[in-house]
């Protein structure tokens, strides 16, 4: 069937369930009502999946196709390591829920048709069941290999991927237990059947330095290397900024200038320039033009939306742009001159922007400062660094006094901050973690934190208010119903929530927080809020951004690291030279909201992939600990166990078959395990002493044993 003859029978079969007088029919129906030979009905069938996949058709649970209407919805199957899923679908806030009898054999990232079984009420979300699979998104899984005698397992390294691959005999290139492998499915299987394949590929044994991570990064079809294509255009890219590409730019060169980043950072995207005068500061955000060198569907603009973000996995950065450029030309390096896109913003001493100017500008960095080295002068008084840097400490003072009136501002009006700790991994040379702990946000940090959203918030109302077409940071107001199941949980350790006209405003929940700031129940409070809220995402249209009691946010200050930045920047950049032109904005308007979608999508995975890195490094830490007593502190309750964390960040399970001294019974009200004969109680944010007691690199958990002394008390 050609590209002509697919077009001709979409539209004919769009007509035909238009119709009113038309009935749903079965494709067999189907097929003899159009006088469609039967040697052409699987071509018939695949037109029918496409407008299914494309959500422009339905098909009801008897197979009857007809208006979208008929009842089931295409939709993004995402898969639990519990054999449960959830399904999105475009245009819907709310997931389905899947349970694990009704996945119909889905597995994680297929395009799937669902019915939907039961609407969303009580803050639970509507029920659906996968009527069929559109489109197999695993067409190749990364796992571990266990050989049986005459055949094989991969367990798949995507937890999400809840179904082991069988591996015929024969079919195993030679591997052994413990490999890594890449295995191409070649029979899906369905909901009483394992998917089968066939191993393509040996990546290494589980005990081979790197094997481990470069498993992940397979699993997650993380891109490994740039194209020839790519990589030639790299070549043309200059090393210096030449006169001709200064020309026309306001030239900032003469402004003290620093940029502030982590000691091992090597891709600076963004600059700080400040002064004050008669009570106003001007704050300059200087953020590297990168689109400068990646033109709109050159092989490097395709490539950097298909990455859509730089990945930073423990032991090396996935980037979305090479290191020529990520390092080179685009990175603000200290004393080199170096193209930008500037936000300019005149604040006043209560933080409000009285005006603003966004230009191309050319800058030179002065000095290349570090958060350790900027803390240790406007916190610490370190008498050594303050001498080093004598010349600029009158800036960093400005910077401190400045940022503690954005973080007042943001503050006031609602402004919710998410404190978790991050988790930092020192790794040797063979990638073997040596420590892990926190990563501590200190003062510096937190000021070009504060800088970066002023300048976000500033580009995005500006763009919002000249109605150009342009990408958002959204975040959307929580679901009633979740908040309201939220409040039921809180009060039952005295916290309240208060409601308006059925809403819940920012504030409220930054009064949780706060109220709940040095409690044992903290951790949980602060979970449980943010698991009640939406995703933040990208998208085409403003809606604001919940979390930040924002009414206009965007991604403007990472262009080298994130594709929405970069796709700003461009329309930033059009509309400062020559404003755009009618079919311009058709072009924006046109591709936009796919740009949204991959950049969305891309961001998702980076984080999964980011985090499993994380806790497989932490199974391998504590794995050399297995047998020593720690301190802990419980963070969560379950009727399966107490999780515990360590001061490290490390969390593990204390499963409940190993509290011996009694039967325990999960108290859901108060998140406690109460003894049934001592009355003993485990609850969160009490100190508890344990055990490491074994670690599984597969499923990247770690488990806990309460440690003698704590029980003997």
């Amino acid at each position: 069937m050609t590209e002509e003859q697919l077009i001709q029978r979409k539209t004919t079969l769009l007509a035909l369930f238009e119709d009113p007088a038309y009935v749903p029919m079965k494709l067999k129906e189907l097929a003899m009502f159009l006088d469609i030979p039967k040697e052409q009905r699987e071509d018939l069938k695949k037109v029918l999946d496409i407008l299914l996949a494309e959500g422009k058709i339905g098909v009801s649970q008897k197979g009857k196709y007809g208006k979208q209407d008929i009842g089931t919805i295409a939709g993004v199957f995402f898969g639990h390591a519990k054999g449960f899923g959830f399904v999105s679908v475009e245009g819907v806030d709310e997931d389905f829920f899947i349970p694990e009898e009704k996945t119909g054999g889905a597995l994680h990232g297929d395009t799937v048709l669902i019915s939907e079984e039961s609407k969303p009420e009580n803050g639970r979300r509507a029920e659906g069941r996968v009527i069929k699979v559109l489109d197999h998104a695993n067409k190749e899984i990364i796992g571990y290999y266990q050989k049986n005698k005459n055949f094989g397992f991969v367990i798949p390294d995507n937890q999400k991927l809840a179904k082991d691959v069988f591996v015929p005999q024969g079919k195993d290139m030679g591997a052994v237990t413990g490999h890594k492998v890449v295995v191409r499915v070649t029979d899906f299987g369905g909901p009483e059947k394992k998917p089968e394949g066939i191993i393509t590929e040996i990546i290494g044994h589980v005990n081979d330095p790197g094997t481990d991570i470069l498993s992940i990064v397979r699993a997650y079809g993380l891109p490994e290397e740039f194209s020839d294509s790519v990589m030639k255009q790299v070549e043309a890219v200059p090393d210096r900024v030449s006169e001709e590409e200064r020309q026309g730019r306001l030239d900032l060169r003469d402004l003290q200038t620093v940029t502030i980043d982590g000691e091992d950072a090597k891709d600076l995207d963004d600059a700080i320039t400040i002064s004050k005068k008669d009570g106003v500061y001007t704050l300059g955000v200087h953020i590297a033009d990168v689109t400068n060198y990646v033109t709109e569907y050159s092989p490097l603009d395709e490539e950097a939306l298909k990455r859509g973000t730089s990945v930073y996995l423990v032991d090396r950065v996935i980037p979305m742009l090479p290191h020529k450029l990520s390092n080179g030309i685009c990175s603000l390096n200290h004393g080199e001159d170096r193209l930008a896109l500037s936000c300019m913003m005149e604040i006043d001493g209560a933080g409000n922007v009285m005006g603003h100017r966004i230009a191309e500008t050319v800058i030179n960095v002065d000095r290349r400062m570090t958060y350790t080295a900027v803390n240790a002068i406007i916190t610490d008084h370190d008498e050594a660094v303050m001498k080093e840097y004598e010349d600029f400490i009158p800036m960093f003072e400005e910077m401190r006094e400045l940022a503690d009136i954005l973080r007042e501002k943001r503050k006031k009006r609602g402004s919710i901050d998410f404190d978790f700790p991050e988790t930092k991994v020192i790794l040797d040379e063979r990638g073997k973690p040596l420590e892990i702990k926190p990563y501590e946000r200190n003062a510096a940090t937190k000021i070009i934190e504060d800088f970066m959203l002023m300048a976000n918030e500033t580009v995005a109302e500006d763009y919002f208010w000249q109605e150009i077409p342009f990408l958002y940071r959204t975040h959307d107001n929580p679901d009633p119903e979740r908040m309201k199941s939220l409040a039921t949980l809180i009060n039952n350790f005295g916290y309240s929530i208060r409601f308006h006209n059925g809403e819940v405003y920012p504030k409220e929940v930054q009064k949780l927080l706060a109220n709940a700031e040095d409690t044992p129940e903290e951790a949980l409070i602060s979970r449980l809020a943010l698991r009640s809220m939406k995703q933040a995402r990208y998208t085409a249209g403003n809606t604001g951004h919940f979390g930040l009691a924002a009414k206009y946010y965007t991604h403007f200050t990472s262009p080298i690291r994130r594709y929405p930045d970069l796709q700003i920047h461009r329309i930033i950049k059009e509309n400062l030279r020559a404003g755009l032109n009618e079919k311009r904005i058709t072009h924006y308007d046109k591709i936009l909201s796919q740009v949204a979608a991959q950049s969305s999508a891309m961001e998702r995975r980076a984080d999964e992939a980011e985090r499993e890195t994380i806790k497989l490094k932490k199974c391998e830490y504590m794995e050399k600990h297995i047998g020593e007593a720690f301190d802990g502190v419980i963070s969560g309750v379950t009727n399966w166990g107490l999780y515990v964390e360590l001061p490290n960040t490390v969390e593990g399970l204390i499963h409940v078959n190993q509290l011996q001294d009694d039967y325990y019974h999960f108290d859901e009200e108060h998140y406690e395990l109460v003894g049934e004969r001592t009355k003993r109680v485990y609850k969160l944010g009490q100190p508890i002493r344990v055990i490491v007691a074994g670690t599984d690199k597969l499923l990247r958990t770690i488990d806990f044993i309460p440690a003698k002394e704590f029980d003997e008390e």
